[in-house]
């Protein structure tokens, strides 16, 4: 008999904090939410952080991700844990759409499948030509580069032809062991900014807009970001649902957000489906949405 149906998974630092920020806070919210969303349905709920050495995963039917936020800094632990837990519990979201879901490279594969991303140029460990040279070779006046496994914009720089030597060290530090991507600067992440769309068993929920703060282009409440209620469009809808089904299996929870690139497009900045930021807080019920598409996926699995 397991104690628990479902632990819901945040990291050490949003255990019984000291300081409560606004941040902070908005955190402890979101998952109460969801508590007490599944204690509804019946469900028997706890919460602790994915590296606590005195919880027992075999004591817990499911794990759900949410506020896993320092595993990118701690990638190898975390995935070394990640394999040795999938064997006491089953993971929500489950364990092969999380390793895919953890590398950018996922993105190649959604444009594989017809979904739209910004231009993209992977570069993987080893490289030997100079940043200035690559950059070159893409003909893209501004571009961003990021770590291929990364979030809350680790090592993500803006570049263009005045700036480039300035991240030459770094670039040949971190491609010593890791896999970059280069993708051609969005004007409109700083016009339009950008949107998260929330989706549970591949159907729309509600959507956010995220703008960056002035003179920046990183949306990210970390570095100033804003977010605002938004009402999509159908066609925008469409998109994030296309986007969802293109997974495989469709996730139980999916966060895309989705820029307009610079023909005026859409297309997927990024797809989260381990532990994003959902926004129940600005959704009255979308936290049981949540929980409904949980007791589903319990029930046929």
């Amino acid at each position: 008999m397991h104690t628990y149906d479902v632990t819901l998974l945040t990291d050490s630092r949003y255990v019984n904090p000291q300081h409560i920020t606004d941040y902070i806070q908005n955190v402890l919210h979101e998952d109460v939410l969801l508590k007490q969303a599944l204690e509804k349905k019946g469900l028997r709920v706890t919460r602790t952080n994915w590296d606590n050495p005195d919880f027992n995963w075999k004591q817990t039917r499911y794990i759900i991700f949410r506020t896993t936020w320092d595993y990118f800094n701690r990638f190898d632990e975390f995935s070394a844990w990640l394999k040795k837990v999938s064997t006491q519990t089953k993971l929500i979201n489950p364990l092969n759409t999380i390793l895919w879901n953890m590398d950018k490279h996922y993105l190649s594969d959604l444009a594989l499948k017809g979904i739209r991303i910004p231009h993209t140029v992977f570069i993987e460990p080893g490289e030997e030509r100079n940043l200035a040279t690559i950059v070159k070779s893409t003909g893209w006046k501004e571009l961003v580069i990021k770590p291929a496994i990364s979030g809350a914009a680790r090592h993500t720089y803006r570049l263009n032809e005045n700036n480039i030597s300035e991240y030459e060290s770094i670039f040949r530090e971190l491609i010593q062991s890791e896999s970059m991507l280069l993708q051609e600067f969005q004007n409109n992440i700083i016009t339009k900014g950008e949107i998260a769309f929330m989706l549970f068993g591949g159907k729309f929920s509600h959507a956010v807009l995220k703008k960056a703060k002035q003179g920046d282009y990183r949306v990210q409440d970390d570095f100033g970001g804003s977010v605002h209620d938004y009402s999509p469009t159908a066609e925008e809808i469409t998109f994030a649902e296309k986007t969802v089904a293109a997974c495989n299996p469709v996730p139980v929870y999916a966060r895309v957000d989705v820029i307009w690139d610079n023909e005026n497009k859409l297309c997927v900045s990024e797809l989260e489906l381990i532990e994003p930021e959902l926004w129940f807080r600005t959704c009255p019920g979308a936290a049981e949405l949540f929980a409904d598409e949980v007791v589903r996926h319990c029930e046929s699995a």
